[in-house]
């Protein structure tokens, strides 16, 4: 059956010895306590990233919903902008309107002011006319004292008619 003689023999028997000599020392227990360790671990760290992972997708509805309000906002503030402006917009052109009528007043008030200025002149020239062509008139027709007091006379109805 066995023969010492052959290698095979002493390897068949050293191998036996060693693995008597590991179960001895309890290695495969120990390797199964590390396979039990590192199975244990690797067990956290999957509940772990799991519990990462929900964390995350907290974070991601968190961020959209803040992202949404912004958004919102935003819009609400270019709306508020909007409704401003356009109030202001508003405000201006009737401001501008006033204005606008206040200076058409202004510049008929100076028209009937240069109208009433030109008719005075226009009168005044009239009256000066009229009265040097009634002097000469009269100093044609009537002479000596009698024609002066007639010029005098006459010039002063006409300033008093025309003024």
């Amino acid at each position: 059956m066995f023969d010492f003689h052959k290698p095979e023999t002493w390897v068949l028997v050293a191998f036996i010895l060693f693995i008597a000599l590991l179960v001895y020392l309890k290695v495969p227990k120990m390797i199964a306590g590390m396979l039990d360790g590192r199975a244990a671990k690797i067990s956290a760290d999957l509940t772990e990233a799991k519990k990462l992972r929900q964390d995350a997708e907290a974070l991601v509805a968190e961020y959209k919903k803040k992202r949404t309000e912004a958004e919102k906002d935003a819009a609400e503030i270019v709306a508020t902008a909007r409704r401003e402006a356009e109030a202001y917009a508003a405000e201006q052109k009737k401001r501008m309107g006033v204005e606008l009528e206040r200076r058409v007043k202004q510049a008929e008030q100076k028209i009937a002011q240069a109208e009433a200025a030109a008719i005075k002149d226009v009168r005044n020239a009239a009256t000066d006319l009229a009265m040097k062509a009634a002097a000469q008139l009269v100093s044609t027709t009537a002479s000596g004292a009698k024609g002066a007091k007639l010029i005098d006379d006459s010039i002063a109805a006409v300033k008093a008619r025309l003024n």
